[in-house]
Order: structure tokens, then sequence, then C-alpha cells
């Protein structure tokens, strides 16, 4: 059998059987795995008449390679692993059970990427069938063999517990239920004030072992949360206690004439990496493509580098980490990829991105790797707008914003309720020096917003 990185689920679904049936029979004939399966060939499949008795043994034996594979059953134990003691605890709730099972494929099985690439399929237009998600999944580094259902038995189980409904359509409250994929719910912010807890947060965004500017990490903290501090206090009731956690290293500058003391600069400890920013980078490497973990744990600097290689694959995953970089600075959830970088040769990526702070909004990210945005780089994303139903279009690039693609999104902008963030070269490299002066930029574009939809009332 050809090697497979999602697990085999031939006749172990719940179109073939009862989990809650399979797993007493396994109990039933714990230590004798020949005694389990001739029970399942009796119980599901002597009834296929048509079939062979040595066919008919042949499913009983994919059920128990199937159990095996999503690790219910223990092979050389010939009984029920540890997991699947606990979906048979669970029995008498079957709601329980199947969450159980959900939860355990998203996150140990592959069934997040699963997710996610089904995301990306549908935002893109594709229909999803076997033969199209095994090419994405595989753009993903994940293989399932040519002619498997391996996702299918997958979506089934999902759709037990309300994950996938009408055929691959998502459930996204139902994911987050399950996987717990709100970072905000890191245990080692617990116990935090609302202040502390978005400080640290931003701080674990950046991911930059510093020296950052308190004042300046504290300004970006309140653009992303909207969380107000007390700029007298800050020392006394953020800095202090995550110094004294050990979370955070504080440094005080000099004083300087007439202008009071410098801010402190603020270092991160090996604690607050092991602490927070891991577990934050892990359950935000849920959501993308396998391809670019590598990269989005890399500093900005590095993926600006990357994205000026002669290799097209390097550039074009350099420039989507680029993406999600920025967009992870102000904490916004990934979405879906709408084109791949391997359909464009590395030139243009576009992603989508979501927050439900205060308000739900939308964010469409083009990032381009070229001398120039023009008027058609814009328009285009406009023109996206009804399908994707976005709020914020972000331009992003490593070159320069043209002044004929700057007079057009002012005209989109008076017209519409489109927002638009335009981010060129020399912020980009200025975000890569100091990753808090994104704060700055998008308050500008905040601002030259607001000034050309001014109200006269």
């Amino acid at each position: 059998m050809t090697k497979s990185d999602l697990p085999f689920g031939s006749e172990f679904s719940p179109s073939q059987v009862e989990l809650d049936e399979v797993l007493e029979l396994a109990v039933e004939h714990e230590g004798d795995w020949k005694a389990f399966e001739n029970a399942v060939r009796v119980k599901y499949f002597d009834s296929h008449r048509t079939t062979s008795a040595y066919n008919r043994g042949k499913l009983a034996n994919n059920t128990k390679l199937g159990m095996i594979a999503y690790g219910i059953y223990d092979r050389a134990g010939s009984a029920l692993t540890p997991f699947g003691l606990q979906l048979r605890a669970a029995r008498e709730n079957p709601s329980e059970m199947y969450s159980l099972l959900a939860k355990h494929i998203l996150v140990n099985l592959r069934g997040l990427t699963l997710v996610q690439c089904v995301r990306d399929m549908q935002v893109a237009g594709e229909t999803v069938d076997l033969v199209k998600l095994r090419q994405w999944l595989e753009e993903r580094g994940v293989h399932f063999p040519r002619g498997g259902k391996h996702p299918s038995m997958m979506r089934l189980w999902l759709e037990k517990a309300g994950v996938f409904t009408e055929g691959w359509r998502i459930d996204e409250a139902r994911v987050r239920d399950l996987v717990g994929s709100d970072a905000r719910e890191i245990d080692a912010l617990s116990n935090l004030s609302q202040e502390q807890k978005a400080y640290l947060r931003t701080l674990a965004n950046i991911g930059h072992a510093g020296p950052l500017a308190s004042n300046e990490v504290e300004h970006l903290a309140h653009t992303t949360y909207g969380t107000k501090f007390n700029e007298k206090n800050l020392a006394k009731d953020v800095l202090y206690p995550l110094r004294d956690l050990g979370y955070i290293t504080l440094t005080r500058g000099t004083r300087r004439p007439g202008r009071g003391a410098k801010p402190f600069v603020v270092g991160l400890t090996a604690k607050m990496a092991r602490d927070v920013i891991e577990p934050l980078m892990a359950q935000f490497s849920n959501q993308i493509p396998l391809g670019l973990r590598r990269l989005v744990r890399k500093p900005l600097a590095v993926v600006l580098t990357e994205i000026g290689s002669h290799n097209k694959q390097v550039r074009g995953l350099a420039l989507e980490a680029l993406g999600f970089k920025l967009m992870r600075l102000v904490d916004l959830e990934y979405v879906a990829t709408r084109l791949r970088a391997s359909a464009t040769g590395g030139a243009e990526v576009d992603l989508v991105f979501e927050t439900d702070r205060l308000v739900f909004s939308r964010w469409q990210v083009q990032c381009k790797n070229t001398v120039r945005v023009n008027l058609d780089d814009v328009a285009k994303e406009v023109g996206l707008v009804q399908i994707l139903q976005s709020n914020v279009i972000v331009i992003v690039t490593t070159g320069k914003i043209g002044p004929e693609a700057r007079k057009y999104a002012n005209t989109v902008l008076k017209q519409t309720n489109l927002c638009f963030v335009m981010i060129d070269g020399a912020d980009v490299l200025a975000i890569a020096e100091n990753p808090t002066t994104l704060a700055g930029i998008l308050l500008r574009e905040a601002r030259n917003v607001m000034q050309i939809r001014k109200l006269e009332l």
C-alpha cells in the first residue's frame, strides 16, 4: 500500500459501521484480533451475498486497519488504545463521542489541513472532488494515494460532528468549538489583565527578540486590540508585572535634557518563547500550508531576502509569507489563499483574512513582487470584492504604488464603503526594521480614508 499522510479509512466510516458497536466488539474480543475481525465481518459484511467469503473477510480486515490508522485500535495488543477507550466511555452520549473523534482527526490526523485546503478551493471557485483535492493537498505537502478515498472517509466522520454539512460545506463555528483554535485562550495569558494580555499578545505576534521601545509596542497593541493603556502607569500596570512573571526584560533609556526619560526597551525571554510564542505559532501553523510554516517563523528581513531569490518557488512562498506576517502583526485570522503562488510564477499572491474584533471585517490582501502597482492591479481587486464580500483591500508591494493606482483607489473610496490599505516597498522595509511601525502605517491609511470621506453636514 502506498504511504499516505492521511489515515486509511476504507470500510471504517459511518456509512459502513456504527462507531459505538465496533468499539464494543473490540472490548468483547480484547486480545484476539482475529476474533474481533470475525465479529466485524458477521455484524456488517456477511450480508453482502454477492461478495465472496474471502472478500468479506478483507472488508472486515479493512475496518480493523482503519481503526488502527485512526489511533483507535492497537495492533500489538489487539485492544483499544487509550483514545479508543476514551471514545468508548463516551458511547452513551453520541454527540460527545463524535466530537472527541472529530477533534482527534482535526488536531492529530491533519484534519485541519484538509479543512483549510477545502476553504482555499472554495474561495478559488473550485469544485471539491477527490482528484482536485489530491492536487491541492500535494501543494501543502500532504499525500494520499492516487484513487484513495482517505479525505472522503475523514469528511464523513467530521460530518457526524457537524464540521462539514451538505457535502464539503464547512461550519466554521463548529471547527472553532472543537479545536479551540482561538489563540487568545493560551494558558499563559489566562490570569493576566486585559492590558497585560494585549501587550504580551502583541509581542508574541511580532515574534521579535527586541529591542523594542515599550511605547511603540503599546501603540501597536492599541491599534490591534483597541485596548486603552494608561501611559503614565504603563510600567506599573503592565511592564513590571510582565517582567516579574519572567516574560520580558526591561532596560531603562537614558534621560534626555528637557524631554524626560526615554521609554523602556523591551526584550523577550526564553519563558516568553516557551509559554506564549510557541503555543501561538503552533495554533497559527495549523491554519497555513505546510510549505509556509518554515518562513512564517522567520524574521521579516529574512523573508524579504528570499523574495529576491532567483528560484520562482522560493520567491512565491516568501511573497505569501510576507502577507501572512504583516496581517499576523495585527492578529487577523487567516481564511484562505485565493490564488496559489505556483500559479503566478511568484509574481503575486492573494490572501483572505478576517477579524471579529468590535465588528466583523474581511481583508482581501494582494502581495506583489513588482516594480510598480498600476491602476489595473487595483481595479482587479475591486472587481473581486463582490465575490469575496471584502471590507478592506490591502495592497502590499516590494516596489512602488503608481499615482494612477492611488488616484483610482481614492475614487473608489469616495463612491463605496470599501477601505484601502496601501503598503509600499519603503513601508515594508520600515516594518522589517521595526514591526511596530505598522501601527503608524495603518493609522496613516485610516486617516486618508477619513479625509476623503469627510461628511459635509
